[in-house]
């Protein structure tokens, strides 16, 4: 692949990432707590599998800089607490990327390690400890989005040609 091609797929990616973070954030409510599917995080998934680690970090980078700021709450705590949650999420992608497990695995670690990067974020910003009892129902959310994410990953990816 051109390195044109290369940058203008990246980009892509990106601006989709952003689109369904937005469309997410607008148009389906959280659950309980909070718990959002993470559809965005499809893209990262993709992105590993199609580019590697550097580009998957800039897909997601964007996503939640540009994503936040078009929201209006860039630098601001939500920011942060998106930002930790995306941090911890890439961490998760690039172990387990590494260690090659399935994709579904990752997505689900993904998922999981997203929710206590946010908990870490919100125990700093607001002293709030108290928040780690929720860890339970978020890592049990995690999983049900991380195979939701993951299934969608993988099947787009049979689709994509490259």
């Amino acid at each position: 692949m051109s390195k044109t091609k290369k940058m203008v797929t990246l980009m892509m990616f990106s601006a989709l990432a952003i689109i369904i973070n937005l469309f997410e954030s607008a148009f389906i409510p959280p659950i309980q707590f909070g718990i959002r599917f993470g559809l965005a995080n499809i893209m990262a998934l993709i992105t590993i599998k199609m580019f590697g680690i550097k580009e998957m970090l800039v897909v997601n980078t964007l996503r939640v800089t540009i994503g936040n700021l078009l929201k209006g709450v860039i630098f601001g705590s939500p920011f942060w607490i998106s930002f930790s949650g995306v941090a911890f999420s890439s961490i998760a992608i690039i172990v387990f990327h590494k260690l090659k497990t399935s994709l579904l695995f990752t997505s689900i670690m993904s998922a999981i390690f997203h929710s206590f990067g946010q908990v870490v974020m919100v125990i700093i910003l607001y002293n709030q400890v108290n928040i780690i009892a929720l860890l339970p129902i978020l890592v049990i959310s995690s999983v049900a989005t991380g195979v939701l994410t993951g299934l969608i990953a993988r099947e787009s990816l049979k689709r994509i040609r490259f």
